[in-house]
C-alpha cells in the first residue's frame, strides 16, 4: 500500500541513531499494509522499532515516506529508550503512562529533536501539551521547561508535568 523505499529509512534511522547517540542495534520493522501511525519500540537485542505505515507516511502525498515523520517517530522512540537507560529507570511501563505523562515525556523528547535540527512542529505538540495539562499560562511555563530541559529525570518530567495540572484544579 506505501512505497517506502528501505534504504532511505535505513539511512534516516543510521543519521538519527548518531546524532541521538545511540550506538546498539536497531531494527525497524514497518507494516506497510497498515494506514494507521501506531509505533512501539522493544528493548534487547537488537532494539526493535515496530510501525504502522501511516507513522512515515507524508500527510500531503499519500503512500510516500515523509522524512521528517520518520525521523520524528524513531527520534521520539530512541531518545524515550534512552532516556529509560539513564535517568528514567523508575518511568512506569508505556501501558501504565498517564496520558499527562506520556504527553510531557514527548516534549521533553521532541524538544531535544528540535535543537538536533529536526524538524518539531513546535506549535502543535503546544497544543496537544495543553489538551492533557490545560490551556493556562503554567501549562506554557511547563511546556517550555520541557522544550528546553536538558538533563531531565523521570521525577523532573512528573513534577513540571504535576505543576501544571495543579494550577488548573489546585486540590
Amino acid at each position: 500500500m506505501v512505497d517506502f523505499d528501505p534504504a532511505e529509512i535505513v539511512g534516516i534511522a543510521t543519521e538519527l541513531m548518531d546524532r541521538v547517540g545511540f550506538d546498539g542495534e536497531l531494527a525497524i520493522v514497518v507494516d506497510e499494509a497498515s494506514p494507521l501511525a501506531r509505533s512501539t519500540l522493544t528493548a534487547g537485542n537488537p532494539v526493535t522499532v515496530e510501525v504502522e505505515g501511516g507513522a512515515f507516511e507524508d500527510t500531503k502525498r499519500p503512500r510516500q515516506l515523509s522524512p521528517d515523520r520518520t525521523a520524528d517517530v524513531l527520534g521520539r522512540l530512541l531518545l524515550r529508550h534512552l532516556d529509560r537507560q539513564a535517568g528514567f529507570s523508575e518511568a512506569p511501563g508505556e501501558d501504565d503512562l498517564s496520558l499527562a505523562e506520556h504527553s510531557a515525556w514527548e516534549v521533553y523528547a521532541v524538544g531535544r529533536l528540535d535543537r538536533l535540527g529536526y524538524r518539531s512542529q513546535k506549535k502543535r505538540r503546544l497544543y496537544q501539551f495543553r489538551n492533557r495539562h490545560g490551556f493556562t499560562d503554567a501549562a506554557d511555563a511547563a511546556f517550555e521547561r520541557l522544550w528546553t530541559g536538558e538533563g531531565l529525570t523521570w521525577s523532573d518530567v512528573v513534577t513540571i508535568s504535576e505543576e501544571a495540572r495543579e494550577a488548573v484544579s489546585p486540590d
